[in-house]
């Protein structure tokens, strides 16, 4: 039976505080954003910016629903 358990460390099993990942991942968003505003000519940054806020809000936003559809601890 022993052998179907994984090895895992003492740290991998202690919860993360998961509301403060979440306003810094919001935090992070707006950040990013901001960024878009300033001295630079072309929008080759402002579409990298964009995409990288668009991706850490869809993680943001799959791990609420994955929370509430019971699929993750």
């Amino acid at each position: 039976m022993a052998d179907s358990e994984p090895v895992v460390a003492p740290d991998q099993l202690k919860p993360g505080n998961r509301r403060a990942g979440r306003i810094l991942g919001v935090l992070t968003i707006v950040a990013l954003l901001a960024c878009t505003f300033g001295n630079h000519e072309g929008n080759i940054e402002n579409i990298f910016l964009y995409v990288c806020a668009a991706g850490i809000a869809v993680t943001l936003i799959g791990d609420v629903v994955l929370r509430r559809a019971g699929l993750r601890e």
